[in-house]
C-alpha cells in the first residue's frame, strides 16, 4: 500500500512506517500530524486517483524532531573590482514517520 501525498507545497510518495524529511512544520516532537491533501492511493487491488485530491481520505504521520541540513555557501565575487561576499545557509527540515494510509 502507498500513497502521493501533498505535504508543505511538495510531493511525496508515501508507505506505512516509511521516514521522510519534509520542509520545516511547525509543531512539537511527538505529535501526530494528519494530511488530507492525497493525490493518488494504490493498494493490492486498486488504484484511486484525484481529481485534484481524495475525498475521505488521510495519512497520519508522527514528528519525529527538526533538524537542519548541511550548509550551503553562497559565494559572490566580480573580477577586479575587490567584490567578495560569502554566505552560508542551512535549511530546516522536519522528520516524519507515516504511522498509517486511509484511502
Amino acid at each position: 500500500m502507498y500513497a502521493i501525498v501533498k505535504i508543505s507545497g511538495e510531493q511525496f510518495d508515501v508507505t506505512p512506517s516509511q521516514k521522510l524529511y519534509v520542509p520545516h512544520i511547525q509543531s512539537e516532537e511527538g505529535d501526530i500530524l494528519t494530511f488530507s491533501d492525497l493525490l493518488l492511493f494504490a493498494n493490492e487491488s486498486s488504484v484511486k486517483v484525484g481529481n485534484p485530491f481524495l475525498s475521505n481520505a488521510s495519512v497520519q504521520a508522527r514528528v519525529i524532531g527538526h533538524f537542519k541540513d548541511d550548509k550551503v555557501i553562497v559565494f559572490k565575487k566580480k573580477r577586479r573590482k575587490g567584490y567578495r561576499v560569502k554566505r552560508g545557509h542551512r535549511q530546516i527540515y522536519t522528520q516524519l514517520q507515516i504511522t498509517s494510509i486511509v484511502g
